[in-house]
């Protein structure tokens, strides 16, 4: 086995049905043995037949699915933990027509597995310190591409489209997110929310940034319109490059990404970046997915109301 990764033969080697993938995600998720997802109990829980447990205080009937991403899911366990691999594996991402062909389902059902798989990717990352690069982009359609009775024809670059914004830490986290607009207001927002007083944001010179350095931060920038992209260690290239990967996801693999989901797709990225980070071993990679779908179960019917 290779010491950073493993391949897809070796995966289904290692949970080649559903069983085996049953007690490797109750390994992962009850490291310290079945642990009741109501009450957090251990000590009053009855083993039963097919993965089944009872919990005696609560009277609560469950499986390692209850409470997490999985539950309600008629997809076999082995096939979530592939897909999960997929995810974490494929640098631009996979659609939902990819995935239903690798693991048997149909489209519908798997463009629903890799949404909850993308509510698993969000949460809440600690604080960003030290030097902070700090950018948005604009998703959607180009004017020029799009149907006459769709046009908006009211100007080129960001009008139309849905801001994202990311922060990225050098040698640390990235954290992104859409966000209602570019304005000041917003943009502050999001850097008081993230960023550690004192540290050092780096910027372009979007007057949504100005006056950063009279507040709580260090503000350095360049001029992109001046043709200035690198002056010394002050660049904005680190947060570009996440723009860079979540595009070709969107042009390469998913084609069409409505901004009432946006925000997952953007998780997605982040988490490839963060936890699902290359340089981590793919079972350590696999095993952050897996710590992270509990208590994030996403119905069909919030998922598109």
């Amino acid at each position: 086995m290779s010491k950073s990764t493993i391949s897809t033969f070796q995966l289904f080697a290692l949970i080649p049905d559903q069983e085996t993938a049953r007690v490797y995600l109750e390994s992962r998720l009850w490291p310290n043995g079945v642990t009741c997802p109501t009450c957090a109990g251990q000590d009053r829980i009855t083993t039963r037949k097919g993965g089944y447990y009872r919990c005696n205080k609560c009277k609560l009937d469950f499986t390692v699915r209850t409470g997490t991403i999985f539950e309600r899911s008629h997809v076999p366990l082995h096939k979530w933990v592939y897909a999960m691999y997929l995810v974490v594996t494929a640098r631009k991402g996979i659609s939902s027509m990819q995935l239903a062909k690798e693991i048997g389902i149909t489209q519908k059902s798997a463009w629903f597995v890799l949404q909850r798989l993308r509510e698993a990717c969000g949460g809440k990352i600690e604080k960003l310190s030290g030097i902070i690069e700090v950018d948005e982009t604009f998703v959607g359609g180009k004017e020029e591409n799009k149907h006459e009775s769709k046009k908006l024809h009211i100007g080129r670059g960001g009008k139309g489209k849905t801001p994202v914004m990311g922060l990225r830490q050098r040698g640390g986290h990235v954290i992104a997110m859409k966000i209602a607009g570019s304005d000041k207001e917003t943009l502050r927002n999001v850097i008081f929310d993230n960023v550690e007083m004192g540290s050092t944001i780096m910027t372009d010179e979007h007057k949504g940034y100005t006056g950063l350095d009279k507040l709580f931060y260090k503000h350095e920038k360049v001029n992109h319109v001046a043709g200035e992209y690198t002056r010394g260690t002050v660049s904005t290239n680190g947060i570009e490059s996440v723009w860079a990967l979540l595009k070709r996801g969107i042009f390469g693999t998913w084609h069409q990404v409505s901004v009432k989901h946006l925000g997952r797709y953007v998780d997605e990225v982040v988490f490839r970046l963060n936890a699902g980070n290359v340089e981590r071993h793919t079972l350590d990679r696999l095993d952050s997915f897996i710590l992270a779908v509990d208590g994030k179960r996403l119905t069909y019917a919030r998922l598109i109301g």
